[in-house]
């Protein structure tokens, strides 16, 4: 199995990952909205790319900042307006099994 794309980032260019994240750790921080927003906003905008990994990671995030199953799962089908079910169709799944296994 391949290793994880992080795992790979953080051992061969340790500078480059942090500067990103302290890149989107600003805009997060900065963008005006508050952390369950953020977080649904984002996997909105992965689905719509078809960022099925992604989306499981941050359905998870939202369910920390309060978000409920529905809005996670209203989070991902909204995409559909936008992006059609190609690149979606994959996310609802993830969606539900990452709002699921996040810890309360």
């Amino acid at each position: 199995m391949a290793d994880n794309f992080f795992e790979v980032w953080g051992k061969e260019n340790p500078a480059t990952m942090k500067a990103f994240f302290d890149f989107a750790g600003a805009i997060q921080n900065g963008c005006g909205l508050d952390e369950k927003t953020f977080q649904l906003c984002y996997m909105a905008i992965q689905a719509s790319r078809g960022g099925v990994a992604s989306v499981a990671a941050h359905a998870g995030f939202a369910k920390k900042a309060g978000a409920t199953r529905q809005e996670v799962l209203g989070a991902v089908l909204v995409s559909l307006m936008t992006s059609g079910i190609n690149g979606v169709s994959d996310c609802l799944a993830a969606a539900a099994q990452g709002y699921d296994n996040a810890p309360a």
